[in-house]
């Protein structure tokens, strides 16, 4: 299983104080020397944390880069020209302090970009709640992957924890049978991380404020990088 890495909250930290610091392609290259598969951005439309200047560094950094964009045409110009390995289309408001569900996966623009992201032979994820339906219609789409939103999981109480996890085990098993790959995240942490990992047909974890928070008391970003492949790794031994 992969462990992508968002940095997006480094990039907050710097934009904070209006400074240069801490730099995100920093922080990019060495969750990656530390053991992350991949390293993922989302510059929002209004750059509230990695800006559109940000993009090229981190590319560099970055060996493998996971940019999520919304599904807009100015969007699109920045991943043409990028060339990421992965963009995930995501919903985005403006009001919103971070995603809040899944994409609307019968936006009427979404097929145009989708196309335009896989003739420049850059990967296409679409980031969706764990529903039969938009499982299914990603697929139709031609998505390379699903990234299954997992916070109603995370944010579940006791009751209701068991069925949101079948609801991401059931979704998983359908984006096996439909032909595409299946990622996973938001909200996860160290807490709540196992039993997701532990489903066998998700392929890619993307983790980011619980590691970024996480690395202040681990000693870190290397040491939380490592906490949570240990765990990863744990999960799908047992």
């Amino acid at each position: 299983m992969r462990l992508g890495v968002n940095i997006d909250h480094v990039a907050t930290l710097r934009n904070a104080r209006g400074e240069r610091y801490p730099d995100p392609a920093v922080a990019a290259a060495r969750v990656v020397a530390a053991g992350a598969d991949l390293v993922t951005c989302h510059p929002r439309l209004d750059q509230r944390h990695i800006r559109f200047d940000d993009l090229y560094a981190l590319r560099r950094a970055s060996p493998v880069l996971n940019l999520e964009m919304a599904a807009v045409d100015f969007m699109l110009e920045h991943a043409l020209r990028l060339q990421p390995d992965w963009a995930c289309i995501v919903p985005e408001t403006r009001e919103e302090v971070t995603t809040e569900g899944g994409l609307d996966v019968d936006l009427v623009d979404l097929p145009r970009i989708i196309e335009a992201l896989k003739q420049a032979s850059i990967k296409v994820s679409l980031f969706i709640d764990p529903d039969d339906r938009a499982v299914r219609r990603s697929a139709s789409l031609g998505a390379d992957a699903v990234e299954l939103h997992t916070g109603a999981y995370a944010q579940a109480d006791a009751s209701e924890t068991q069925m949101e996890l079948q609801r991401l085990i059931d979704a998983a098993n359908l984006g096996l049978a439909s032909g595409i790959a299946v990622h996973a995240g938001h909200g996860l942490t160290l807490d709540n991380l196992s039993p997701v990992a532990a489903i066998t047909g998700i392929q890619e974890l993307n983790i980011g404020h619980a590691l970024i928070c996480d690395a202040l008391f681990l000693g870190g970003l290397e040491a939380s990088v490592k906490a949570y492949k240990a765990l990863m790794a744990s999960a799908r031994e047992s």
